[in-house]
């Protein structure tokens, strides 16, 4: 796998919800490889170790990739101190992204976003913009919370948004529109990314309706690049278990192999 690791210039800046960032960045070289549901890692300045960002778009033709974090420390919040003409220190593209399927013309996907892991199925749902043939489905907290609802539309993905309080959208887990959509009998293929709970729950209902499955799973990294095995995660292959890493062997595993 080829990254690049340099320092590329930031060329728009948002904050898009209540300390949720949104960054596009100008790296032609990392781009020319990237793929949705990779990642990259950025260094924070005056910290020792990189946080890891999801892709959240490519644009092949700009040169451009698109990155959404939400500030949980001090790290992404001196990140999210960097203003548009700043140069962002990444290491990119890292780990293995999605499998985008060839589809046949009655079946379509459906992209399951829970939280900050929303952003990378937003890259996914754009694979299949000219098929028109993905359904998105997007978890929050609270109406406050929500975010990239509009840019899900603008990929031509049929949008369904959940809030667990009920403040905006369908009140309720994602499970409740993914099942709707399952049971239309179309669905070839779910990918997922967010916390634990709703991964669980996605992929007992992948198994139930014996449709396959990808997940990205969250994890906290140090190198990045699969040399520390610091980021570890429980696999299940053919009755045996492995110790994996999510940064090199991931982040994206079949959802049948992962051990929660």
């Amino acid at each position: 796998m080829a990254f690049y690791c340099d320092s590329y210039t930031i060329l728009k800046k948002e904050e898009i919800a209540d300390g949720i960032f949104s960054y596009i960045i100008h790296c032609p070289e990392p781009v020319s490889s990237a793929k949705s549901g990779q990642f990259v890692h950025i260094k924070a300045e005056g910290y020792t170790l990189r946080r890891p960002i999801s892709i959240c778009e490519i644009d092949k033709k700009e040169g451009t990739l698109r990155i959404v974090f939400e500030v949980r420390g001090a790290g992404t919040d001196k990140l999210s101190q960097l203003e548009v003409g700043d140069k962002m220190d990444m290491i990119a593209p890292l780990g293995n992204g999605f499998t985008i399927k060839e589809l046949s013309s009655d079946k379509t996907v459906i992209v399951v976003g829970g939280g900050i892991g929303v952003p990378p199925m937003l890259g996914t749902a754009a694979e299949y913009k000219d098929k028109n043939k993905v359904k998105a489905v997007l978890g929050f907290r609270s109406k406050g919370r929500v975010i990239l609802e509009e840019d899900f539309k603008r990929v031509g993905a049929e949008t369904a948004v959940c809030t667990d309080d009920g403040s905006y959208g369908e009140k309720g887990l994602v499970t409740f529109p993914l099942i709707e959509e399952l049971e239309k009998g179309k669905a070839a293929m779910i990918y997922a990314c967010g916390p634990t709970p709703m991964l669980k729950a996605v992929i007992n209902t992948a198994r139930v309706y014996n449709i396959p499955c990808e997940v990205s799973l969250e994890q906290r990294m140090a190198c990045g690049v699969g040399a520390c095995v610091g980021c570890a995660c429980n696999i299940r292959k053919g009755g045996r278990d492995f110790v994996l890493r999510v940064c090199k062997d991931g982040p994206v595993f079949k959802a049948e192999e992962v051990v929660l």
